[in-house]
């Protein structure tokens, strides 16, 4: 009796599991914009169904489309599309897609996503153009992707992203098809950067050389690297033919401000070319051009600098117009920004580094480099070290000092965190120890560790004790004597 009790019970258990799965995969939530002139993701009447981490959220309609600008929007995946010019909106607010993917563009409706401020985060794939046209927008903020990002999702779409600000971190791969040699997929980039977690220089120069990956229209070069300005990763930046100086959406500290580009080629070779640039700190002035002569700070001259005033806390515009053949019609430049504030100091708490006890204790220097404009000071901390209770705990010897010392007692990883504060800002960097019981364990923990020949018994050295080993063993065969069958 009790015995069949049991099996039903699991049994009814087991059904109820199943019902719930299927009840989690069924959920479904579509954006409907019911609130008027709210837009806002965080408003429920917005909604079909509230989303939470288990729904599939369908946005549908728009511009601005379903609004963020608060924390707390959640989904396990979502889609925007499903109807002509559905959009989705990010502004200093963040969404967490907890099990699935990001897809612009499905089931008969086009989609943009403008990313403004604030992050994404995917668990899964960011598919651009999944079956209809998908357009990425984005002026600020953080996507990163579990997965893969992909320029378009399907080849029977058109995908584009514009990368004008912000930064997208891809862990998996950048993928950008072409349906029979017709490019179908671009991205152009002015202000953003795109960060993969893998060395792919080879694949994205392929997609830069297609000339599917451009930088300001085709006006400037991508700039590919790995290993450099990322560790471990893959990196591509922008810059503009006319290479602004500062960097388009740069800071730089208050004052006087020189303002310096490259002059293009003439149409004649060794004709000047002349310049026309403008400046002010109202972006709207120089984008409507209704007052050139308030702003301008340079007329139809050949030069290649000028020097500005400044005030903190402002953001600045700019433009550098050529005149590289009819003197009386310029070639117009882009719009190139720049913040006057205070800069974060720039903070290096050293190379991670392996190590070993000797005498059950190792003290290590730490050698940190701190670079700022302004008075700082500094403040070493221990983020983590190993759970040993029978070892202290590590021992800084001055953590206000920008080089000291560290005393380490236990075998395991410590992490180290260097903090530098110029009264404004924070700047900040981490330094891991790794340490061992002696340098034979931390030769071993290298990458690159190639034992010794003749090291028979593995401590990292080829001496009397191998050549005993080896005596031992001399002449002794362990080949096989007859034929040897294995039981099933």
């Amino acid at each position: 009796m009790f015995s069949m009790s049991k099996k039903v019970i699991c049994l009814v258990s087991f059904v109820l599991v199943l019902g719930l799965v299927g009840n989690v995969q069924a959920q479904t939530a579509t954006w409907t914009d019911a609130a008027p002139g709210d837009h806002l993701w965080s408003t429920p009447t917005n909604w079909s169904e509230f989303p939470t981490p288990a729904h599939w959220a369908k946005v549908r309609g728009g511009p601005p489309g379903a609004t963020i600008a608060n924390e707390g929007a959640v989904a396990r995946r979502v889609h925007v599309g499903y109807e002509e010019g559905s959009a989705l909106t990010v502004d200093g607010g963040t969404l967490v897609i907890s099990g699935d993917d990001l897809l612009l563009g499905k089931n008969g409706g086009s989609a943009t996503l403008n990313m403004i401020s604030g992050t994404i985060n995917v668990y899964r794939d960011f598919e651009v153009g999944g079956g209809n046209p998908g357009i990425v927008n984005m002026t600020g903020g953080t996507i990163i992707v579990g997965d893969d990002f992909m320029i378009p999702e399907s080849t029977a779409s058109t995908a584009e992203v514009n990368l004008d600000g912000g930064t997208i971190i891809v862990n998996g791969d950048l993928n950008m098809r072409a349906d029979g040699g017709t490019m179908n997929g671009t991205m152009n980039i002015t202000t953003g950067t795109l960060i993969i977690n893998a060395d792919v220089v080879s694949i994205v120069q392929g997609y830069i050389d297609n000339g599917w990956i451009t930088a300001y229209g085709g006006n400037g070069t991508v700039q590919l690297d790995y290993d450099v300005t990322n560790e471990g990763k893959t990196t591509l930046k922008a810059v503009h033919m006319l290479n602004p100086n500062p960097a388009d959406r740069d800071i730089v500290g208050p004052g006087e401000v020189e303002l310096s580009w490259t002059l293009p080629d003439p149409c004649v070779p060794g004709q000047p070319v002349s310049v026309d640039v403008y400046f002010t700190d109202d972006l709207q002035l120089l984008e409507w051009f209704t007052d050139p002569a308030a702003m301008q700070v340079v007329s139809k001259q050949n030069v290649t600098s000028a020097v500005v005033q400044t005030q903190p806390k402002t953001w600045y515009y700019w433009a550098v117009d050529t005149y590289i053949g009819d003197p009386n019609d310029p070639i117009f430049g882009p719009i190139f920004s720049f913040l006057v504030d205070n800069k974060a100091p720039e903070a290096d708490a050293g190379a991670d580094a392996v190590t070993w006890l000797a005498d059950g204790v190792r003290t290590k220097n730490l050698d940190a480099t701190v670079t700022d404009d302004e008075a700082y000071t500094v403040q070493w901390t221990v983020v983590s070290e190993p759970d040993d209770p029978n070892s202290p705990d590590a021992v800084i010897a001055d953590p206000s000092a920008e080089d000291t010392s560290i005393t380490l007692s236990a075998v395991g990883e410590y992490v180290l965190q260097l903090e530098a504060f110029d009264g404004e800002y924070t700047g900040s960097d981490t330094v891991t120890i790794n340490v061992y019981n002696d340098s034979c364990e931390a030769a071993q923990s290298l990458p690159d560790y190639e034992p010794l020949i003749g090291d028979l018994n593995g401590d990292c050295r080829v001496d009397i004790d191998d050549m005993l080993l080896l005596l031992e063993n001399w002449l002794k065969d362990v080949s096989l004597t007859e034929e040897y069958f294995k039981l099933d």
